[in-house]
């Protein structure tokens, strides 16, 4: 186990550029053209969230640790990488992904119990047979060339807390952005350190609202563009060694004579944030990147993403070539 990120197979084998990604992804679609044909899928951005969101449902029956939970959603990233879709059952899947990364993160769930909850939300697709779940992990650790540790941005944040000053409400925030960062192809893209500072950044600049129903928790509202305006003047300030001006001054009129006290401490806290981020070696471009892809997601989320069309054209493919057997 390395627990030096900067020494991990993760960094080393498991971080790629949106080219590298897309090109994998067109190979494999390429080598099964009939299949892509036969079958068509909603983009890959709503399969992350329909997948994200089997995932959690299955966790939440398990009392399963965010940690083993977001480290099963970086195991059915790699995977999908690496294999067509419309090979597998999904569904049989991220059981196995879930069950995997709780051995994992020392927290191990029995095989019978994992199967058990999982049939009660597929009983279509999953089936009493705990080999095939045996079965499936050899295949999950063989694709991930039995590289299985896996860095994640919550130690990050954690470890900064004290040192920004965070209050409660941000912390949580910051989780909260993390948590659906995993929506996203993100964790392929980018170091888990900049999506903390991401998420910290994002927790500062933006107001939070009631989750979705039936999602992660997102986080955000039809403020985003003023959001993500406030969040890239910031990392503007803070790549050319500014103050955040321009950041804390959208902050500032946004907001009325009533919420002024808030909105100054608000304006301070991201002011203290841009001063740290001049002084550190932290690739802002790469935060403006992911600050990007982040907000993106949150609109795709709110007003693209059809929950049932997905989940249809997924068992459509499924029960066709009998990957429910």
């Amino acid at each position: 186990m390395s627990a030096n990120y900067w020494e991990s197979t993760q960094r080393q084998h498991w971080l790629f550029t949106k080219d590298q990604l897309a090109s994998m992804r067109q190979k494999l679609d390429d080598d099964n053209a009939e299949w892509v044909r036969s079958y068509p899928l909603p983009e890959q951005r709503h399969l992350a969230i329909f997948f994200n969101q089997q995932l959690l449902r299955l966790g939440k029956r398990l009392s399963v640790r965010q940690q083993a939970l977001a480290t099963a959603q970086v195991y059915l990233k790699r995977f999908y990488c690496r294999v067509q879709i419309r090979s597998s059952n999904p569904y049989l899947v991220l059981t196995t992904a879930l069950y995997l990364a709780c051995k994992m993160e020392e927290a191990p769930q029995h095989i019978r119990l994992v199967v058990t909850e999982a049939r009660q939300l597929w009983q279509d697709f999953i089936g009493l047979d705990t080999s095939k779940i045996g079965e499936c992990e050899f295949y999950l650790i063989s694709e991930m060339s039995s590289q299985l540790i896996v860095h994640q941005p919550y130690r990050t944040l954690t470890a900064l807390r004290p040192e920004l000053s965070m209050t409660e409400e941000d912390y949580q925030m910051a989780k909260s952005v993390i948590n659906d960062h995993y929506m996203t192809d993100l964790p392929l893209l980018h170091p888990p350190h900049i999506i903390a500072l991401v998420g910290i950044l994002l927790a500062l600049v933006l107001r939070p609202i009631a989750p979705q129903s039936g999602g992660q928790g997102s986080t955000m509202s039809s403020s985003a563009a003023a959001g993500l305006a406030a969040a890239q003047a910031a990392l503007h300030a803070a790549h050319m060694g500014g103050s955040g001006s321009g950041a804390t001054g959208s902050l500032a009129g946004s907001g009325d004579g009533k919420d002024r006290p808030q909105t100054e401490t608000r304006v301070h806290r991201v002011q203290m944030f841009v001063s740290w981020l001049s002084d550190s070696n932290v690739d802002v471009t790469a935060m403006v990147d992911a600050t990007q892809e982040i907000i993106s997601y949150y609109a795709c989320y709110e007003a693209e993403y059809n929950d049932k069309n997905t989940k249809d054209q997924i068992h459509r493919f499924v029960k066709a070539r009998h990957l429910d057997k």
